[in-house]
């Protein structure tokens, strides 16, 4: 049996995050998101036979024959980067977590509008500067909340952040934080905006404990990932 002992580390997990709740005072649900790349389509049934309902994936190329080969009703979140060319996938995901940047935004409204369904999304940001990674600069936040609110094939429900590798607690902290700086812009611009992505098997916990409503776990889950 594939991934034996997923169900007691599912369980350790959410020990865990309604620990951080409590701490956080937030009061939030919070939706564990079970990454899935790397491996087979046996982790997304061993995900759903062990109580996790959303499964998350990086890459549409990877993505799409897994949904093919697995009947399991999960939904499906693509958390990496989408290539404009490669929109036209969003129809079978449930929730686009990295919208980050304007021109596929624009790509991802067209889509919407043609399909005659907004597909549901989060404005990714990018709140400490790093250069490694993708999404909007704080400078940003402001004008692009404007702007998506002209865009009727979307439908932004809140934000999605990545915190540096080996940040200390203290990045972390700035960093989640200023997703819910970027969730209040939202807010403010008339976007229905409750959702807070963020947080890994390594920094989940304060992830939670800063308001997180969705946490993106691969390792701490399924263990290492294949070479």
């Amino acid at each position: 049996m594939p991934f034996p002992d997923l169900s007691d580390r599912l369980r350790e997990v959410r020990d865990r995050v309604d620990a951080a709740v409590r701490r956080g005072g937030h009061g939030q649900a919070v939706t564990i998101v079970g990454v899935t790349k790397t491996h087979g389509p046996d982790a997304v049934q061993a995900a759903w036979d062990a109580g996790i309902q959303d499964v998350g994936e990086n890459r549409v190329q990877e993505a799409l024959p897994k949904m093919d080969a697995t009947s399991v009703p999960v939904r499906w979140h693509l958390i990496g980067h989408l290539q404009r060319n490669k929109v036209k996938s969003l129809a079978r995901f449930d929730l686009l977590h990295s919208l980050d940047s304007s021109r596929l935004a624009d790509s991802v409204n067209d889509f919407g509008l043609a399909a005659n369904h907004p597909v549901n999304a989060l404005m990714q940001i990018n709140a400490v500067g790093e250069e490694s990674k993708g999404g909007f600069a704080p400078n940003d936040w402001q004008h692009e909340a404007e702007r998506l609110r002209s865009c009727a094939g979307l439908r932004v429900l809140g934000v999605m952040t990545m915190a540096p590798l080996d940040a200390d607690e203290a990045t972390l902290r700035t960093t989640f934080a200023g997703a819910r700086r970027a969730r209040e812009i939202l807010r403010a611009a008339g976007h229905n905006a409750t959702e807070l992505s963020m947080g890994m098997s390594s920094d989940y916990e304060v992830a939670v404990e800063e308001g997180a409503t969705h946490i993106r776990l691969g390792t701490i889950l399924f263990g290492a990932r294949p070479a």
